[in-house]
C-alpha cells in the first residue's frame, strides 16, 4: 500500500504534533506501524516565511494553513495536521476537520530573566509576543510595560529572551510540553491572568471531505471532549467574525456534561475589555459559543472589530 502522507509545517513544534498524529494512527491501525507506512511531508507556509512583522499585519489567520491546504486539495498529501488556534473558522470548500486529538493544557507559560510573573516586572520592562491577544491582556494588567513583536519558533524566541532582546515573553504551554521544555518555564499563568487563544492546545486533522478512506483512518483519533470544547470556542470566534485585528480569547471547560465558556474581546491597548461567561449542556456547544459571541458583538462600538 502507498504510504499515508501527513502534511505539516517544518518547525520543531509542528513536527512534534505531526509525529503525535503518526503515533496515534500507528496504535489505532497496526499496519500503519510498519516502516514507511506513514510519510510526513514538510510544507513551508506563508506564516513561516514572514518574520519581519506580526501575523495580523501580514494578513491574519490562514497564514499557517494555506499552502498545506493547497497540497491537500491537489492530492500531494492525504491529511494535514494543524494547531487549531491557527485554523480559520471558515475552511476551504471540500475540506473538513475530521479529528481532534486530546487537548493539551491550554494555558500560557511565562518566561522571564528576572521575577516570577507579570506583576514582578519593573515598569518599562519589555515583553515580547507575536500575538495581539497576549499584548492586550498584558497591557490590561500592566499598562506600564512595553510590548514588542517577537516572531520565530519556540526555540528562537527563548534564545532572544536569553540574549536580552526582551525581558519576558509568553508561549503556549501546550507547545512547551510537546517539545519537552517545561523546565524552562518561569511560571504557568492561570486563565484568570491570561485567557487563552481560541482552541489553544488542540491539534486538528484536516482531510478532503470526499476522502472516506482517510476519514475512517483518522476517526479513532478523535477526542469527543476536545471536540465539544473547540466547537464552542470556534463558534464564539465565528460569531464575532474574528478575522480583523482585534484581540479575542476564549476557553471552554467540561465537567461531566456541563460545558462552561468564557470569552473576551479587547482593544489592542487593553483599555477596553468585554467579557462574557455562559454554561449549558455539552451538546449545545455550538449554540453556546454563537450566543456568547453575539452577546459581545451587540455591545461593541461601531467598527471595534476592525480597529
Amino acid at each position: 500500500m502507498p504510504p499515508v502522507r501527513i502534511g505539516a509545517r517544518g518547525s520543531p513544534l509542528a513536527l512534534a504534533q505531526a509525529h503525535e498524529a503518526q503515533n496515534r494512527l500507528a496504535r489505532a491501525h497496526p499496519h500503519l506501524a510498519e516502516p514507511d507506512a506513514i510519510e510526513i511531508v514538510v510544507i513551508t507556509t506563508t506564516g513561516d516565511r514572514i518574520l519581519d512583522r506580526t501575523l495580523m499585519a501580514a494578513g491574519g489567520k490562514g497564514l499557517f494553513t494555506k499552502e498545506i491546504e493547497e497540497a491537500l486539495q491537489d492530492g500531494r498529501i492525504d491529511l494535514a495536521v494543524h494547531s487549531m488556534k491557527d485554523v480559520p473558522t471558515r475552511l476551504p470548500d471540500g475540506m473538513e476537520i475530521a479529528a481532534l486529538l486530546p487537548r493539551e493544557d491550554p494555558r500560557d507559560a511565562f518566561f522571564a530573566r528576572e521575577g516570577q510573573g507579570l506583576d514582578d516586572l519593573s515598569a518599562g520592562s519589555v515583553v515580547g509576543t507575536a500575538g495581539l491577544r497576549r499584548q492586550a491582556q498584558i497591557l490590561e494588567r500592566r499598562p506600564d510595560l512595553r510590548v514588542v513583536p517577537l516572531r520565530g519558533n519556540v526555540q528562537t524566541r527563548l534564545a532572544k529572551l536569553a540574549a536580552g532582546e526582551v525581558d519576558a515573553t509568553l508561549l503556549a504551554l501546550a507547545g512547551i510540553r510537546r517539545l519537552g521544555l517545561t523546565d524552562r518555564v518561569t511560571r504557568v499563568l492561570e486563565t484568570e491572568e491570561m485567557l487563552p487563544a481560541v482552541a489553544q492546545g488542540a491539534i486538528g486533522v484536516e482531510i478532503r471531505t470526499d476522502d472516506a478512506a482517510t476519514r475512517a483512518l483518522v476517526a479513532p483519533l478523535d477526542c469527543a471532549d476536545t471536540a465539544w470544547r473547540v466547537t464552542a470556542e470556534r463558534a464564539f470566534l465565528a460569531a464575532l467574525d474574528g478575522s480583523c485585528r482585534t484581540p479575542i480569547a476564549a476557553l471552554a471547560c467540561l465537567e461531566g456534561d456541563r460545558l462552561t465558556l468564557t470569552g473576551k474581546v479587547s482593544s489592542p491597548d487593553g483599555r477596553i475589555v468585554f467579557r462574557t461567561e455562559s454554561a449549558g449542556h455539552r451538546t449545545d456547544a455550538a449554540l453556546l459559543g454563537t450566543e456568547a459571541g453575539m452577546e459581545i458583538a451587540a455591545l461593541l462600538p461601531e467598527r471595534f472589530l476592525c480597529l
